[in-house]
């Protein structure tokens, strides 16, 4: 099994079990922050460690790093930056230093505590050109301007705990759970699978495939956080994949859901994907044609290039460690 990303899993829930009674105490004497639904998702990715190396919402520094250079300011490679956006009036309110608690808005739980490092506006024009690619009809470049907040806010989180689901909690493993379930099923090398959408025939050949020609396990690891508008809800995919799971021979697989907030990044998403996948426990993973990618704009012209997120796993492949598994084939239609 694969050494987290940056040397160590920051499972910062387990990291902070001994002082939960006590954070959660000073909780209630702070100023609190109601996160979006996208912040939500970020937030149970950084407590559980599947953004290893990550420990908190990044800093203009690490911010800067990560929009131009791909990198963490400490060189690590990061390709999307993971940011605490707030409006004007809210931002405006805080100070270097002072800690704040982060709330669930579905019930108002305190799930974790900020010390505010800086407070920082940032340059969103680059940020869509660099990250995105510009293009305004990207969704993530939509998201951007029109919902997220102006102002961003980075700094060090200490977990109470995890946000509550309701639906399918068998299956939404943590990255240390799965990896100590692939130690004591002794599965040595895993390939993850990675999907938005239903899975069908297809896709299981595909999949079990990949596994025999790298003699290896499977993680079918579909995304249930949020992903691009007009998806199908995650409910109805999850029924797809409970039953498409059963079609799989006995003991190949096995079915965990991801709490992930797609940016629909194309290249650059796949780089994240592999590096979170890495933090579950896999070794090696798939990305076919057009990962992560949007589709087409209103005119026709697609966002990213068919097989730009293999080359940029590519390259970074030394550094990643996680080994890619490339799909080429265009007949089969894009089901990440």
């Amino acid at each position: 099994m694969l050494t987290p990303h940056g040397g160590v899993l920051q499972d910062l829930i387990e990291r902070d079990v001994s002082i939960k009674g006590e954070l959660l105490k000073e909780a209630a004497t702070l100023k609190s922050i109601n996160l979006t639904d996208r912040q939500l998702c970020d937030l149970e990715l950084i407590l559980n460690g599947g953004f290893s190396p990550l420990t908190g919402f990044l800093t203009q520094k690490d911010y800067d790093s990560v929009v131009s250079e791909m990198r963490l300011a400490d060189g690590t490679v990061w390709t999307i930056p993971i940011t605490l956006d707030l409006n004007e009036e809210t931002a405006s309110s805080l100070q270097p230093k002072e800690r704040i608690v982060l709330r669930d808005p579905r019930d108002g739980a305190s799930l974790a505590i900020l010390t505010v490092a800086d407070v920082y506006k940032p340059n969103k024009q680059v940020e869509a050109k660099k990250v995105f690619r510009g293009d305004p009809e990207h969704p993530a470049v939509r998201y951007l301007y029109d919902t997220a907040g102006d102002f961003y806010v980075g700094g060090s989180l200490q977990a109470i705990h995890l946000p509550k689901h309701y639906d399918y909690t068998e299956l939404r493993k943590t990255p240390a759970q799965l990896r100590s379930e692939f130690l004591y099923r002794h599965w040595e090398k895993v390939v993850a699978f990675q999907t938005r959408n239903p899975m069908h025939r297809a896709h299981r050949e595909l999949t079990v495939r990949a596994a025999k020609d790298k003699l290896a396990n499977l993680l079918i690891h579909p995304v249930v956080g949020l992903t691009k508008p007009g998806d199908i809800d995650h409910h109805t995919r999850v029924k797809v994949y409970q039953e498409i799971i059963k079609k799989y021979p006995n003991g190949m697989a096995k079915l965990s859901l991801l709490p992930l907030a797609m940016r629909m990044a194309g290249d650059r998403e796949a780089v994240w994907h592999s590096i979170i996948r890495k933090n579950y426990g896999a070794t090696h993973f798939i990305v076919g044609r057009d990962h992560a990618g949007p589709g087409s704009n209103s005119q026709g012209v697609p966002f990213y290039g068919p097989y730009d997120a293999q080359d940029l796993v590519e390259k970074f492949a030394s550094e990643l460690e996680i080994q890619l598994v490339p799909f080429r084939m265009k007949e089969i239609e894009r089901w990440y």
